[in-house]
């Protein structure tokens, strides 16, 4: 959680909203990073997760990325669960809920849901008062 608290400072500094994710291999080395970079590069989808699970994925040459954890400062969205799930994550470990648009467990469970054919671990709430420290400070400087 370190490193990904760590990008998600370099997206605030950065102007983007301030996320951080890193995938780990099963012997808990990084194997992918990523921070928002939606306003860095107009892609909507430069999510922190995204980002990272596209790295992990060119640094390993499969897009298989079983038996992985990624550790993300806040809770992801639908369509970073939605991409969580199509690359086989085992599990996810994140800081921050997100009341607004979360999909693992606040708003919806995307990642645990028994309907779809893969489900991943979910570890909520690690670190989760400087996840939303860096998410308030954010915001409050933008209002």
């Amino acid at each position: 959680m370190d490193r990904a608290l760590a990008l998600a400072a370099q997206a605030a500094r950065g102007a983007d909203v301030p996320v951080g994710a890193v995938v780990l291999d099963a012997a808990g080395r990084p194997v992918g990073e990523g921070r928002n970079l939606r306003e860095e590069t107009g892609d909507p989808t430069a999510h922190a997760e995204i980002v990272a699970l596209r790295q992990a994925a060119a640094s390993l040459g499969t897009w298989n990325l079983e038996g992985h954890t990624l550790v993300v400062t806040l809770e992801p969205c639908v369509m970073c669960a939605g991409a969580i799930l199509q690359a086989r994550i085992a599990r996810v470990v994140f800081g921050a809920w997100d009341d607004k648009a979360g999909a693992a467990g606040s708003m919806y469970d995307v990642l645990r849901d028994r309907r779809l054919p893969y489900r991943a671990e979910v570890v909520g709430g690690v670190r989760a008062d400087e996840a939303s420290a860096l998410l308030r400070a954010f915001f409050d400087a933008r209002r």
